[in-house]
């Protein structure tokens, strides 16, 4: 809807006020804090099992664990999240791009993202040597070329995948064993922060970069455009670079394969909610896309995320 500026109507020419960056961040935000989940390790029970809300097992051995360089005693706080659904990425922004060698990004194909955390009374803990989790491969793709990726945050707040190998060259600590029950990642890694059991999406034909144009008044700071690539499951690809001259967001690398069929979302925030449209296509060469803002739709962040999971 518009307004005029009229007696009756003094909208001072904002009756159609766009979303501030402090907002659209705030979004993602709430979708991280309601994913968090929260644990507590007595340092005297020695190493503790803790099992998430998707049934992920965590080792922690408190051993491995110091303060201001000094052993642990008491209660540590953990702090643990785990991202699976493309849904739940584009909410929290956590999308799957890794570094290749070259030091482009490129689409990865997730078995999931996980955060994990230790404070004590507010303070960071150093972990000093391994963390194991064991991820159930019914929650992801079960892939045996799987590896190991930490995830390290630019200075847009983009998120990016760097391999992790481990210490004679292999899958960074990632390996996948055939149980009575199903088959389990069994991931180690020694760090805290975010980590990735992801490998590369594989496409051996010809590549693009596309354009994507948004509604007038939004940028790189209030909205965001993501792919997601049909039949890949677990993964959610982002572009990355806006040219506010032109109002288009990319991906600047030229990535994108020539015809994938995918499904282009632009989100941004209205009013504490998610206003979001969801575009299918097929890549062709340097193709431009666009987005009107009378083909969005306001939701929840419910809606949203069940909206992309429905996405073949």
């Amino acid at each position: 809807m518009s307004c005029e500026k009229n007696d009756d109507n003094d909208c001072d020419g904002n009756c159609d006020p766009k979303p501030t960056a402090a907002e659209f961040a705030a979004l993602r935000e709430d979708a991280l804090t309601s994913m968090t989940q929260n644990f507590q390790l007595d340092v005297a029970n020695g190493t503790t099992t803790f099992t998430s809300a998707n049934g992920v097992e965590i080792d922690i051995n408190p051993s491995c664990l110091s303060l201001n360089g000094n052993p642990l005693t008491g209660i540590v706080d953990i702090k643990y999240i785990e991202v699976f659904s493309g849904g739940n990425m584009l909410v929290t922004d956590k999308t799957t791009m890794g570094v290749l060698p070259t030091g482009d990004l490129a689409m990865l194909v997730s078995g999931g993202e996980f955060y994990i955390n230790a404070t004590q009374n507010g303070q960071q803990i150093t972990l000093n040597c391994g963390m194991n989790l064991r991820i159930p491969s019914n929650l992801t793709a079960e892939e045996n070329d799987m590896i190991l990726w930490n995830g390290q945050i630019d200075e847009d707040g983009n998120i990016e995948w760097r391999e992790e190998n481990d210490a004679t060259g292999g899958q960074g600590g990632v390996f996948l064993e055939q149980g009575a029950n199903g088959s389990t990642y069994y991931a180690f890694f020694n760090n805290f922060g975010w980590t990735n059991v992801d490998k590369f999406y594989s496409f051996t034909g010809p590549k693009t970069q596309i354009l994507v144009t948004v509604p007038t008044g939004y940028n790189y700071e209030n909205s965001a455009v993501y792919l997601h690539y049909d039949g890949e499951g677990n993964a959610l690809a982002k572009l990355d670079t806006y040219d506010a001259a032109t109002g288009q967001f990319s991906e600047h690398y030229g990535q994108i394969p020539i015809g994938l069929a995918c499904h282009i979302i632009f989100a941004t925030e209205e009013d504490g909610q998610w206003r979001y449209a969801i575009k299918p296509v097929t890549i062709s060469a340097n193709a431009v896309y666009n987005f009107t803002l009378g083909e969005t739709v306001v939701g929840t962040e419910a809606q949203l995320v069940a909206a992309i999971n429905a996405l073949p």
